[in-house]
């Protein structure tokens, strides 16, 4: 007769039993995820050579195609400016022999959500709704969202013509206060796209605008994608993400993904040249700015020498043509342009003999009562050293003497000669001239937060300034400093502060990217007054590259007051607009690039 401790009901066996399967199970499949993962036998149900438009390429589903050949021929068959993946390839190194000179494995990580034991967050996000795609204008803001970080674009015909695509799940992130979307991402239902047996989905191009103000979009995107699923009874959830995104990789662990054996392959085209190419030397080391214009001089076949990286330098080489940039800077323009737009006071003599609308000015000086009457005069002050960049020493909005003794002193931190101006209540307007033509025209908006109704303003800074420097390669960020402090003051505020949940406020006044600052493209809405007098001031300053910053109530309408002239914009802020193009058809005008016919520009 057994023990007591030895005997079990037939029920208590049962339950055992078939948790041992379950787990056996899952085991095999993450071990073995060519179970329905790569080659399998394909069910007569299923569909064979399964093949879905993304709008900026194709996405070539592995498993579904019964031979490499088959599989080879549709990757090569990938069109002009796109970029196909293969996902779920089984044997990555069977295939990448066959053809080793046209593909290569994608360097990127395979995640997986587990759908059945997935739970919702509940907490809503203030200020941003999360909703289905609806409106031409959302896939024009997808588009945006997509350019600015950096994504191929999608077609302008895709979503017209995709829009009932059931297998397809588009969800978007709506700033509530300016309509702007300010993220995206993209989901496949594998059941409806292909019969899956295994049930799945994918999740691709996971996108948030580097200015968007509030933290968190990302992870309530995915989140909204992952209930959209479980809800249809879908098993998992998987993506893929470049290896060394490691905020996106903490994301996705946060939030239980799990990392998968799963392999991508790519061809080797322009677009994918920096995953399977020899770099330049010192590439990694450029910020954004220089490596806009490296890429697409590599694109146009143009040689590029790094000379110093660290500064943003780099030889430009076609056709017995040399040119050394810094950045947007380039032997194209003048020592005498460049002192112009270096010193304010001078740059603004110029503009205004040129006929341009300019602020009231005067340089500091022994006379304190000059400094007195022009307070009075205006009420409200700008305090900006003669010379210097990235918004360095400036200070707007100065009502008292006070205040603009303290902010003088920290403008001669930056330059012993220093100017007050009369300030200006507005938009600041940033337009990029190249070869005396409007290129790109953006708003420019100072830092802000948004409350959580937990954590001090500090805390709420310090988490936007990561966020401006993980999007901005480091070039971004919200000093905590003086003129932060008054900004707050003047709004009863402190560091220590505990914003209450979805109350903004802004943190600085002035609106320079390298502060914290968002900027905003409305080339296609500027007045053309404003281009006009853009483009007078750059030929009065003979400067063939240049970003004319005006102070403007509304960029429709045509009044204007100028600011300052920057010899050295950062092209980079303004994608999607064509900036680096058009800076390397000046260098170069032969080897200007004619867009392929059919396929969004």
């Amino acid at each position: 007769m057994k023990k007591a401790r030895e005997l079990t009901s037939p029920r208590q066996r049962s339950k055992g039993t078939k948790a041992v399967s379950h787990r056996l199970e899952q085991l095999r499949t993450r071990a073995q995820p060519g179970r329905h993962v790569g080659r399998p036998e394909i069910s007569g149900e299923q569909k064979k050579d399964v093949v879905l438009d993304c709008g900026w390429g194709r996405l070539v589903f592995a498993q579904t195609f019964s031979d490499d050949e088959t599989l080879l021929s549709e990757l090569r068959d990938e069109a002009p400016s796109s970029r196909d993946i293969a996902f779920y390839v089984r044997d990555p190194h069977v295939l990448l022999s066959r053809a080793p000179q046209e593909i290569f494995l994608d360097p990127s990580h395979t995640f997986r959500l587990n759908l059945s034991i997935y739970r919702a967050k509940p907490r809503r996000m203030r200020g941003i709704t999360i909703r289905r795609l609806a409106t031409e204008a959302d896939a024009e803001g997808i588009n945006h969202v997509y350019a600015a970080c950096g994504m191929v674009q999608i077609r302008s015909d895709f979503f017209s013509s995709e829009r009932d695509n059931r297998s397809l799940t588009y969800f978007v992130a709506q700033d509530d206060a300016t309509g702007e979307i300010v993220g995206t991402v993209t989901g496949i239902d594998h059941q409806r796209l292909f019969d899956d047996p295994d049930r799945g989905a994918s999740l691709w191009c996971l996108a948030v605008h580097p200015h968007a103000r509030q933290p968190g979009i990302g992870e309530k995107l995915l989140c909204k994608l992952a209930e959209h699923f479980q809800a249809r009874g879908l098993s998992y959830i998987d993506l893929s993400v470049m290896h060394d995104n490691a905020l996106a990789i903490k994301l996705y662990e946060k939030l239980n993904f799990q990392r998968m054996p799963l392999f991508a392959i790519k061809r080797k085209n322009a677009i994918n040249e920096k995953f399977f190419a020899m770099p330049h030397q010192s590439y990694d080391a450029l910020n954004p700015y220089a490596r806009l214009i490296v890429d697409e001089a590599t694109r146009r076949g143009i040689h590029v020498d790094i000379t110093d990286a660290e500064c943003g330098f780099f030889r430009l080489t076609h056709g017995g043509r040399s040119i050394h940039c810094r950045e947007s800077l380039s032997e194209l323009t003048s020592g005498v342009a460049m002192s112009i737009s270096d010193d304010k006071a001078i740059a603004r003599r110029v503009v205004s003999s040129a006929g341009l609308a300019v602020p009231d000015q005067i340089e500091v000086g022994g006379d304190r009562a000059a400094i007195q009457a022009f307070l009075k005069k205006h009420g409200k002050v700008v305090v900006k050293p003669a010379r210097g960049e990235q918004g360095r020493g400036i200070s707007i909005g100065i009502t008292s003497m006070d205040g603009l003794d303290a902010a003088i002193d920290s403008a001669r931190q930056v330059c012993e000669r220093v100017l007050l101006e009369a300030c200006f209540e507005g938009q600041d307007l940033r337009l990029v001239i190249i070869g005396y033509a409007l290129v790109a025209a953006a708003v420019r908006r100072p830092p802000a937060v948004t409350g959580d109704g937990i954590s001090t303003i500090a805390a709420l800074i310090e988490r936007q300034s990561r966020r401006r420097q993980a999007a901005t390669g480091g070039e971004s960020r919200i000093p905590i400093d003086s003129e932060t402090q008054r900004c707050l003051a003047g709004q009863g505020l402190e560091l220590e502060t505990v914003l209450e949940e979805g109350r903004e406020i802004m943190v600085r006044k002035a609106a320079n990217l390298h502060t914290g600052g968002s900027i905003h493209d409305v080339t296609d809405m500027v007045h053309p007054d404003l281009v006009a007098a853009a483009c007078r001031a750059a030929r009065a300053i003979d400067i063939p590259v240049v970003g004319i910053d005006f102070m403007v109530d509304d960029p429709s309408k045509p009044d204007y007051v100028f600011i300052e002239a920057n010899e050295r914009p950062g092209l980079a802020n303004h994608e999607p607009q064509p900036t680096a193009a058009r800076f390397v058809d000046l260098l170069f005008p032969g080897t200007r690039m004619k867009p392929d016919v059919g396929n969004f520009p």
